[in-house]
């Protein structure tokens, strides 16, 4: 009998396991050693090495290395066997590499794929200014309605008073006057370092008790973070917010809108996105990289957006089998 439905077709989001897994462990033995070129390269190489066994031809749009002058997956590079699918790669191999340096929490491997043609690319606009949510806030939010108005209503989709809300951003000094608007509310807020695609994925964790990411972040990890909104059905806006007038002088030379809302779909357009994140020090979103004797032990966020499925997965890698024919010195 015909029922329309297709066979299950293949789940790129697990291959990505092994790249984000592979990015961390390499990365990982350099926590808290100050070296944040060490930490990147380590992490690049493993993560580059990874992607190109998997069966893709795969194009990064979303690259890590420009801002800092660190090793590179540079935007443009094509990596995977070359056979279909075609798609867009979105890396940051250690999200919060300052993180790790210093030996903090929140730091993480993170990889996105998909269509080819859906990513946005932020041209030379590093920052943008974000509201994001989970799925039970999701249609509650607007970048451009004053912080109370967005805190009400999420509080009230959520079933929450305000009093109750969890505010997630970066601590910069950019956000001092976002800051006293958040207290002048009543909600509470939760200060990162660094990390806000870690912070946006947090409003889609029940367990995080984050409810709404709001503030100036990273235009890559915009990207990144809405490609894992996506899986879960949350939300991201953004505006691109240029840090001086060369920036934005560049910006309008190239046709960027700067009045623009990017929702989540202007950011990532695709229908059959695939995202894995791998915990490198521990946070509220993942256990970090446990190293033991003889191996060690991995802990990974996995998405698929057409499927919606969600998975948690714990590893333990032995380095007596995976050192016989891995290329990456894990141990």
């Amino acid at each position: 009998m015909e029922t329309g439905r297709t066979l299950p077709d293949r789940n790129l989001a697990l291959e990505l396991v092994r790249v984000t897994e592979a990015a961390a462990l390499a990365a990982g033995r350099w926590m808290g050693r100050g070296d944040k070129e060490a930490v990147d390269r380590a992490a690049v190489e493993a993560m580059r090495l990874v992607l190109n066994t998997i069966r893709m031809d795969g194009i990064v749009v979303i690259g890590e290395g420009e801002k800092d002058q660190a090793p590179m997956l540079y935007n443009g590079e094509r990596l995977g066997t070359g056979d279909p699918p075609e798609v867009d790669i979105a890396v940051d191999p250690v999200e919060g590499t300052t993180l790790l340096a210093q030996g903090q929490p929140n730091a993480l491997s993170v990889v996105a794929l998909a269509e080819r043609g859906t990513m946005f690319f932020p041209g030379p606009i590093v920052y943008m200014d974000k509201i994001a949510v989970g799925p039970e806030a999701k249609g509650a939010i607007d970048i451009e309605a004053p912080v109370a108005v967005n805190l009400r209503n999420v509080a009230r989709a959520r079933g929450k008073d305000i009093n109750d809300l969890t505010v997630v951003m970066l601590d910069r000094d950019r956000h001092k006057k976002l800051i006293e608007e958040v207290r002048r509310v009543g909600a509470r807020i939760r200060l990162l370092p660094h990390g806000d695609v870690a912070g946006g994925l947090m409003t889609a964790m029940e367990s995080t008790g984050i409810d709404i990411l709001l503030g100036i972040g990273g235009s890559p990890e915009a990207v990144l973070t809405a490609c894992a909104l996506k899986c879960v059905g949350g939300e991201i806006q953004a505006k691109l917010w240029p840090r001086n007038e060369e920036e934005r002088r560049k910006a309008l030379d190239m046709g960027y809108d700067l009045n623009k809302i990017y929702t989540t779909d202007d950011l990532c357009a695709g229908q059959n996105i695939f995202f894995s994140a791998t915990g490198i020090t521990d946070g509220e979103l993942l256990k970090g990289v446990r190293y033991f004797g003889g191996g060690a032990r991995t802990e990974t966020l996995v998405m698929r957006s057409k499927s919606g499925t969600v998975r948690r997965i714990e590893a333990v890698h032995r380095w007596d089998k995976l050192m016989q024919f891995s290329l990456i010195p894990f141990d």
